[in-house]
């Protein structure tokens, strides 16, 4: 048994996909067929020291049982494995749901199981190796097939950073209407279960059964978070609960659970759509704008309607996180509508502006929001919005210049978490580079369109046009904003279309 650098296992695994490619196997069925392996590889790593945990699958339908077959037996067996947990119920039967043998090869499925996944002891890694490699297996996966499969992943530092500063607390419950592969829910849990590790045994119980909950509406998406979780031992092993996690449209419906604490980045792309055939037989699109009676306003913008829903899934003095593109700082109309009513019903209280090079889309220009629920009254809650700059000047890349946790070390500091109402600014006229600076609601409001889309630091990179940066990462900026700007103009266009008919 071996462990290896996450670079090492992920050529290893990557290598193997071009051997099932030439069988007729997409990337995404390759990926798939992984996350069936993988989870019951390492189900049994958690049956050895020095976990020796009891195993969640069932006698016989477990990893030392594949391991012992070969030829068409093997084969057979596989299928017998997926079929069976696919057909139960509870986290098993929704991390098999559905789940067919893809490898028809006897000996390439032999090959995979024994020479990749048996040799490799996956837990003990120090990162969650499970998250990395899929990351970059769904990364390579959408760069082969043009398509965003990257866009489920938040960077884990940045994951972590928010739960730092959110502190969760036992007996809360969190929730995440975005999930993806879990990353907030298991940095959540973790939190919790490391800073708390006296907590009675029910306490325990509810952080393990009660405490998270997460939606994501792409099927084999909530497999890996549902696999994560239960790798993480969160969740019900037999059927005494609900799986903390569900395949579902969040948007769909008002919510029926409300939550202390919610953390969530929501998938990016300006406007929501829905494709049809029109009368001259040809496919269209149509802006598809979510009507819900609990939102205060009406949108096909998808961001700023998981903005409103996320305010409406907190409970009374909830405390909110959510990753947000700049539009929803500065888009009038519907954003500048909720932006008003935001900042009035809510403590609107800190801004990090993210740098660009973080995320699987090139050029993305993000933030996060963090405003905490309040109950009702005349006065507006927002007082001041404090806002850290950490993109002006910041420059960062997946793979040459990752971001690190300890990058984001000072906008914690600055944060303060353990008393946020006691801030002080690390801009003045005297340093005016400081990153971290506090705006009034009466300056806020005062803004054309309530725009929160605020910048002050001196752009290094304009003032010397002989240092432009590298040129790929100027070049995929420039293809980013470019399909933004058309996918913006695709929704403008079927806004004009839906008003003329």
């Amino acid at each position: 048994m071996t462990t290896a650098t996450n670079g090492q296992i992920g050529q290893r695994i990557w290598s193997y996909a071009g051997v099932l490619r030439d069988d007729g196997l997409s990337y995404g069925d390759y990926v798939e067929q992984l996350t069936y392996m993988l989870f019951l590889k390492m189900a049994h790593e958690r049956t050895q020291a020095p976990w020796s945990e009891p195993s969640p699958l069932p006698e016989g339908l477990d990893w030392p049982s594949l391991i012992a077959r070969d030829g068409d037996d093997l084969e057979v067996h596989y299928r017998h494995i997926l079929e069976q947990l696919g057909s139960g119920s509870g986290m098993l039967g929704l991390i098999f749901r559905k789940a067919q043998n893809k490898i028809q090869d006897p000996a390439k499925l032999r090959r995979l199981i024994v020479d990749l996944i048996d040799r490799q002891n996956w837990l003990m890694t120090d990162v969650d190796v499970k998250g990395a490699i899929y990351e970059e297996l769904l990364e390579r996966n959408a760069q082969d097939v043009k398509g965003g499969a990257g866009q489920y992943f938040t960077p884990r530092p940045l994951i972590q950073a928010i739960v730092d500063v959110i502190r969760p607390r036992p007996g809360e419950t969190i929730g995440d209407p975005a999930c993806g592969t879990g990353g907030f829910l298991l940095a959540t849990h973790d939190y919790i279960a490391r800073r708390n590790p006296n907590i009675d045994s029910g306490q325990k119980k509810h952080l393990k059964l009660e405490a998270l909950h997460g939606v994501d509406i792409v099927d084999d998406v909530v497999r890996l978070c549902a696999m994560n979780l239960l790798l993480h031992g969160v969740g019900p092993t037999a059927n005494e609960a609900l799986p903390p996690v569900e395949k579902g449209d969040s948007l769909a419906v008002p919510p029926g659970d409300h939550y202390e604490v919610v953390l969530t980045n929501p998938p990016f792309g300006r406007k929501s759509s829905v494709l049809f055939v029109n009368e001259r037989g040809e496919e269209d699109r149509e802006a598809l704008t979510v009507v819900r009676d609990d939102f205060w306003t009406r949108t096909s913008n998808k961001q700023l309607n998981f903005v409103q829903h996320v305010y409406n899934l907190l409970k009374q003095n909830g405390r909110a996180a959510v990753v947000v593109p700049d539009n929803v700082l500065f888009e009038g109309g519907a954003g500048e509508v909720a932006r008003r009513r935001l900042m009035q019903q809510c403590d609107v209280h800190t801004l990090l502006r993210l740098p660009t090079g973080i995320f699987y889309s090139p050029g993305v220009k993000a933030n996060v929001l963090f405003f905490d629920r309040k109950p009702g009254r005349d006065k507006g809650w927002t007082d001041k919005l404090w806002i850290y700059d950490l993109r002006t000047n910041m420059h960062f890349t997946l793979k040459t210049n990752p971001l690190k946790r300890a990058d984001l070390d000072d906008f914690v500091k600055c944060y303060n978490p353990e008393n946020r109402h006691n801030r002080a600014e690390t801009w003045s006229e005297d340093n005016p580079q400081g990153r971290w600076r506090a705006f009034t609601v009466d300056a806020l409001l005062q803004r054309d369109k309530v725009s929160l889309d605020i910048f002050w630091l001196r752009d290094e990179s304009l003032e010397d046009a002989a240092d432009l940066g590298d040129p790929d990462e100027i070049a995929e900026e420039i293809v980013e904003d470019l399909r933004a700007a058309l996918e913006e103009f695709e929704a403008i266009g079927a806004d004009l279309a839906t008003q003329e008919a």
